[in-house]
């Protein structure tokens, strides 16, 4: 299995390790970076500027006495006209470095957030069909799109906070050291105290980050299928059932970050009782040391003021490490994307450029997972230029067969060869290359009809194009159009009809014109007018080409070179329609009878 929730985030709190990962996607920036974490250091200075200016302030200005400051005397009349437009100036310098800081750091955050998004990508598109099936549209979209913001846009942000609070607190711990070395021993051991519980935290915000990341992606796909399936949720009245399921989500979204919440929420008025029982001790031991004129009223000022505003830094400080122990989880996450390897290997080396004379399947045997196989020893030969039938009940194998040809999976034990060549010997791009699918329900990009038509072939002439939308049957349905070619579809092609979609799924595969054509049930789901237009369309996609087709209806299939049916994973009979009619008690030609007594009686009753 390949399911995102299943992987555990082994490595979210080694740092080194993580860093070394997203160094490289931080590189680009280092200049603006080394700024930004420069303008940080002033930024938290200037917060101790104006506590240390308090002593000069109180001492000088309010209370008449005189400092001297490297030979300097100051006086009364001297800081009474400094401090206040110094204050000013300050508050100004902040101001701007704040500015610039909250500038680069949003920069750099969006660029490293958008490279890694890019690489993740790049990442999702390599990825093989099985890691589709196993996981949800929503989980997808979560973890590749909204996990690469939490991780890079974050993680500069705190960091720069954390320098600009480390700083502050810095500086304001050396005017403690200043005023009073006594008091700034005890005042530091409080805000010590009050630090430690943060340690505790760690391994419920992984926890809670995880959960609520599967939680999330659970939300996601309900929204995502309420879009996609809304007529079927109209149709069979599952409205209820769809809110009280994504209703359920959302509380269990609500229970995880609440239970966060009661584990963490303590820790501020923890840190207030403790800082509070600091603050009523030192100030017992600053009037002691008043009394005794071991300290001075504005150092004692100065002092307090100092350690009211260390409170802030210190805590912002646990807030930043409890933010950043979650931004790694993030990272870790998104690391674990990057690691997850396709089982569809393109090793080879050779390049399919040729037109294969013969197609094996040797002993062809598959499943999705190691509890049940789906297709059993199969083995048969097609010939260039050969049109292949593959009939049977539902479930019997038919699409899994077929999606081995352009290694969407990977046989699980036999060999698929091109003229006796291997097809993993061949590079994944020229193999894909030269097959064509047109499928029952084709998926159509939202942008116009020609762009859907040219991801067959992007370079195209102009003739082409006019040649494939005749041969497709598609220049009635365009000249009707507002803008012709130009025509903007919906996304998926919801505003078409379904032989309107299929007929733009051929001309595409028409203009790839890859020598073998997988035609997967195209026309089962059609009504008869569609399917006659569109099997026409067909008819010209086929020719002079090696063909394999999944039919529902066997009237479409009377023509094939060889017709294989299916049942249960196994070939169990061969031949042209002829052939196989003629077999007694045979399942094809039950299911030809079943089909075309089904149409007699309709027919009668129509008569």
């Amino acid at each position: 299995m390949m399911k995102l929730d299943d992987i555990k985030t082994t490595s979210a709190f080694n740092y080194k390790y993580l860093l070394k990962r997203i160094y490289p996607y931080i590189k680009p920036a280092m200049f603006r970076i080394i700024i930004a974490f420069t303008l940080a250091i002033p930024l938290g200075l200037l917060d101790g500027a104006t506590a240390f200016v308090l002593k000069p302030y109180i001492d000088v200005v309010v209370n008449g006495d005189t400092l001297v400051y490297f030979n300097y005397t100051l006086t009364r009349d001297i800081l009474s006209v400094i401090i206040p437009p110094g204050i000013v100036i300050f508050a100004a310098a902040q101001g701007i470095l704040r500015y610039l800081n909250t500038y680069l750091s949003d920069w750099i955050s969006l660029k490293i957030a958008n490279s890694v998004k890019v690489d993740l990508f790049g990442k999702l598109i390599t990825l093989d069909s099985k890691f589709f099936d196993d996981n949800s549209s929503g989980l997808v979209i979560s973890r590749f799109l909204n996990d690469p913001d939490i991780a890079s846009k974050q993680l500069i942000n705190s960091i720069k906070t954390l320098i600009t609070s480390f700083v502050s607190a810095l500086g304001l711990v050396f005017v403690l050291i200043y005023n009073s070395w006594e008091l700034a021993v005890v005042g530091v051991l409080v805000l010590v105290c009050a630090f430690l519980p943060m340690t505790f935290l760690r391994k419920k915000i992984k926890e809670v980050s995880n959960k609520s990341t599967v939680v999330g992606g659970n939300i996601a796909t309900s929204f995502n299928e309420t879009y996609k399936g809304n007529k079927v949720i109209a149709g069979y009245n599952l409205q209820k059932s769809e809110f009280e399921k994504v209703k359920t989500l959302i509380k269990e979204t609500f229970n995880l970050q609440i239970s966060l919440t009661k584990r963490t929420g303590w820790l501020s008025p923890i840190m207030y009782i403790i800082a509070s029982l600091g603050i009523a001790f030192v100030m017992l031991v600053g009037n002691h040391l008043i009394e005794t004129s071991r300290l001075t009223t504005g150092s004692f000022a100065s002092f307090i003021t100092s350690l009211l505003l260390l409170y802030k830094p210190v805590k912002t400080l646990g807030q930043d490490l409890t933010n950043i122990q979650g931004i790694f989880v993030a990272i870790n996450r998104v690391f674990d994307l990057f690691d997850f390897k396709s089982r569809i290997i393109d090793e080879g080396k050779k390049e399919l450029n040729f037109n294969p004379s013969v197609i094996e399947f040797c002993n062809v045997s598959f499943s999705y997972d190691e509890n049940k196989e789906v297709l059993h020893n199969i083995s048969f030969s097609v010939k260039k230029g050969e049109t292949i039938a593959l009939v049977g009940a539902s479930g019997c194998g038919k699409s899994s067969l077929v999606n081995l040809l352009p290694r969407f999976y990977d046989a699980s034990c036999g060999q698929i060869l091109f003229d006796g060549i291997n097809i993993k010997d061949f590079t994944l791009t020229s193999l894909r290359n030269s097959i064509s699918q047109v499928f029952q329900d084709n998926f159509l990009f939202s942008g116009t009809i020609k762009d859907n038509i040219l991801i067959g072939k992007s370079d195209a002439a102009d003739s082409m194009i006019n040649s494939v939308i005749t041969a497709s049957h598609l220049d009635e349905f365009i000249m009707n159009q507002p803008n012709g070619l130009d025509s903007l579809i919906t996304e998926g092609g919801a505003s078409l009809s379904g032989g309107q979609r299929q007929r733009i799924a051929i001309a595409r595969a028409m203009i790839k014109n890859a020598p073998i054509v997988v035609l997967d049930e195209a026309t089962s789901a059609l009504d008869s007018k569609s399917e006659k237009i569109v099997q026409k369309a067909l008819d010209n996609l086929m020719q002079d080409k090696t063909v394999f087709v999944i039919a529902h209806r066997l009237s479409t299939i009377f023509n094939a070179d060889k017709i294989f049916v299916m049942d249960e994973g196994r070939i169990i009979e061969s031949g042209t329609h002829e052939e196989l009619i003629r077999i007694e008690d045979g399942k094809y030609r039950n299911l030809y009878n079943l089909q075309f007594k089904n149409q007699e009686k309709v027919l009668d009753n129509i008569n």
